[in-house]
Order: structure tokens, then sequence, then C-alpha cells
């Protein structure tokens, strides 16, 4: 279903004019498009309070830890996939990072790749491989969008 402003009262809860390239702890959770359905379960399964991980939950978590070869300013903490949700908590490392270095000169650029910006390349990866495991496994269809 489009988003309808009539009926979908969604409000943004990021903080206003805050610069999500910044240095420091991020929290972030994405849910996929079909939450709400009880049999839309993508990534495994809770058994006895332990979550399971079909093959495409260990792709999400695969391709979550792979996410430091594409972006060296960041490093990796805690994280959890869960059947339709993912959970976990990436730090922006501060600092100047060394671009190139020519005849002696150093070329040096501080990080400015955004929270948004890797987790748009993290969902855009995920749901590339998810089609794929669709195509050659049998994973889940989906309509739409993933997350």
């Amino acid at each position: 279903m489009p988003f309808n402003p009539n009926i979908h009262h969604r409000r943004s809860i990021r903080l206003r004019g805050y610069d999500y390239s910044r240095a420091g702890l991020y929290f972030i959770t994405i849910c996929c498009e079909r939450r709400g359905n009880p049999l839309w379960l993508p990534f495994g399964k809770i058994e006895n309070k332990d979550m399971i991980l079909n093959d495409a939950g260990k792709m999400i978590e695969t391709e979550w830890v792979a996410l430091i070869t594409r972006f060296q300013n960041i490093e990796l903490h805690e994280y959890i996939v869960m059947p339709n949700h993912f959970h976990r908590v990436l730090q922006i490392v501060g600092g100047i990072s060394v671009v190139a270095q020519n005849d002696g000169a150093t070329t040096r650029v501080a990080p400015t790749k955004t929270i948004g910006d890797m987790m748009d390349a993290f969902k855009s990866k995920t749901t590339v491989e998810y089609i794929r495991g669709v195509k050659t496994f049998g994973w889940q269809r989906f309509d739409g969008k993933l997350w």
C-alpha cells in the first residue's frame, strides 16, 4: 500500500538538523516491508526464546559484517537478526581518513557518508542477495520492497 498521509501518520524520529555523519554510536532497527504479516518471517524463527536463522537470515548477518569493508570509518557492535527485522549498533569513528599520498603530500578527507547512506547501501545489497535467494534457493517471495 503506498504512503497516504491521510491514513498513515508516520513522523521521522531523526533529530532535525543533526549531522548523521558525525562520529558516535547509533542504534539502528530496520524492518521488513511486510513485518505485520505473521506468516512473513524471511530470516528465520524463534524457538524456545532463541533466534534460529535460516539461510536468508545468515545472509543478512554476513552482509552486515561485510559492511566494514565498504565503509572503513565504522565499527560494528552488537546486533541481532530477528524473523522480520534487524537491530544493530554501528559506530562511526571520528578523525580524518587518508585518501591518497602523492609526491609526499597526503590528501585527507573527513568521512562524509551518513548513517542513511550506509543503511541504503546495506538494504540495497541485501535486497539483491535476497532476490537471488528467491530465484536460486526458493526463499520466501516478497512483493514490492524487502525493507
